[in-house]
């Protein structure tokens, strides 16, 4: 009967016998290896390391150049080493390392694997969308034109220079009949605008603004922000300090918000798992962690490596998130469907 099943080669092997044939030597070469226990053990802390900063990441310290907030940051990005991680431990023929992999790989899909899946859905009444346009950004009116295609209803942007408000006015005339520009950030709307102001968030200059949209479905406050940039130096660390003094100002603002349905546009230089942003995160939900798909980071635009431009929501269902296409600017503009 056997012969029914397995073909003779050359050699006199059968292609039954190869077949996990490279899997079967390594299982019996590792068992009869006594030092697979023994070896690896640098590898193995340092994946319990990885663990650590990721489960613990909340009590590193912000005295030290806010190096607890610069790891928040870049969080999502441990999960890099632990490929990495398996290939030396493979390769080192260390079982301890292996187990010990474990436990980041296990961190990690808990603290992040919700963002993998896809989480849109449809339905949605208010399209908004937010883009830094870049000071600099050789081509401001295209870049306008551009985030408009998006369909949305509601438009921020954040970072305008004063000599290319008219600029953005004129290349958005045609579809949105209503807007506010304050100091460097602005608010373009298919609907009706009123009691727009510039919003204090202690920098000196306006940044940040609120307005009331009077959507089909009622009132709904929009407050577009832009906060202070934040820099790694090697003789400071994270440079935030006014970037979360800014922060928290901007979320006793919202907290005071009167209107029960807010939103938030803009680039906050900062993450949702940053501690920093505590004060405006602890009140509001982000569209793309309760509706997007992946982390939709969007920035720098070259290579986006974090999500600091954000839209968050109090009162209102998000339905779906995106990051929109490359423009001139060095951010990526984000879109998202809500239900008011």
């Amino acid at each position: 009967m056997a012969r029914a099943y397995l073909t003779e080669t050359g050699d006199g092997s059968a292609e039954g016998e190869r077949t996990g044939s490279w899997f079967r030597r390594l299982v019996d070469g590792w068992r009869d290896d006594p030092g697979i226990w023994r070896r690896g053990l640098v590898l193995a802390g340092l994946s319990v390391l990885i663990a650590l900063v990721m489960l613990l990441h909340a009590r590193i310290p912000n005295s030290v150049g806010n190096l607890g907030s610069l790891s928040e940051t870049f969080l999502p990005w441990l999960g890099v080493f632990l490929p990495v991680l398996l290939g030396l431990a493979l390769w080192r023929r260390s079982a301890t390392a292996l187990i010990a992999l474990l436990l980041p790989v296990i961190v990690w899909l808990n603290v992040f694997g919700g963002l993998l899946t896809d989480k849109q859905g449809s339905g949605g009444n208010l399209v908004v969308a937010t883009h830094n346009v870049n000071a600099d950004n050789p081509d401001p009116a295209g870049t306008a034109r551009q985030v408009a295609a998006s369909g949305a209803q509601v438009l921020a942007l954040e970072e305008i220079p004063g000599d290319k408000v008219e600029t953005y006015k004129k290349a958005l005339a045609g579809l949105y009949p209503y807007y506010s520009v304050q100091g460097t950030v602005g608010l373009w709307s298919k609907y009706e605008l009123s009691d727009s102001r510039p919003v204090d968030i202690k920098m000196g200059w306006t940044r940040a603004m609120r307005s009331t949209v009077k959507t089909p479905t009622g009132d709904v406050a929009v407050y577009v922000a832009h906060m202070p940039s934040v820099r790694v130096k090697l003789n400071a660390g994270f440079t935030a300090n006014q970037r979360d003094n800014s922060a928290y100002t901007l979320g006793e603002a919202i907290s005071a918000e009167p209107i029960k349905k807010v939103v938030l546009l803009g680039d906050l230089n900062g993450t949702m798992n940053d501690r920093s942003l505590n004060n405006i995160t602890a009140q509001m939900r982000s569209t793309q962690g309760a509706a997007g798909n992946g982390f939709g980071f969007s920035w720098p635009a070259a290579f986006p490596m974090a999500r600091i431009d954000q839209i968050m929501v109090k009162g209102i269902e998000p339905k779906s998130s995106w990051t929109l296409p490359e423009t001139k600017s060095d951010h990526l503009p984000i879109a998202a469907r809500l239900q008011v």
